[in-house]
């Protein structure tokens, strides 16, 4: 099973590093605990709708564009759910 605060925290990972951004810079900025955001970042804490907004306008993200982005990587990671259709039922 593919946890949601892995997803999150692998996006604001990848954002931060491609920015050339440090944990303690954008730690700073989002006023929150370099550990926090690198638990965060690791997928090992799961971030409040606040701390998760407050750490998107750290790194000039918008909040929706990291849930779509999200929401896309999980569908990826998804087991489709087959479903049997007996034909013969009347």
């Amino acid at each position: 099973m593919e946890l949601m605060r892995s997803h999150i925290g692998g996006a604001l990972r990848a954002a931060r590093t491609a920015q050339g951004r440090t944990l303690r810079d954008v730690a700073r900025e989002a006023r929150v605990s370099l550990g926090y955001l690198s638990e965060v970042e690791r997928g090992q804490k799961e971030a409040s709708s606040e701390l998760l907004n407050s750490i998107c306008l750290a790194l000039n993200l918008t909040l929706s564009s990291v849930l779509v982005e999200v929401a896309t990587q999980i569908k990826l990671h998804e087991t489709p759910v087959l479903t049997v259709v007996d034909t013969n039922a009347a």
